[in-house]
């Protein structure tokens, strides 16, 4: 009864970090995120061009 180990919880952190097709996925899918919203806010505060006479 004294050897048995006593089992902690795994905390959730851990978890996040054991999943390596989570971390892949987020890793692809948060910067294309950021790039394309950031891009398109770029797009967007471009002052037009003046029409030529």
């Amino acid at each position: 009864m004294v050897n048995e180990k006593e089992e902690k919880p795994v905390p959730s952190w851990q978890v996040f970090y054991d999943n390596i097709w989570l971390l892949l996925i987020l890793g692809v899918v948060l910067p294309t995120l950021v790039y394309t919203v950031w891009g398109l806010i770029e797009v967007m505060t471009v002052p037009p061009l003046p029409v030529a006479p």
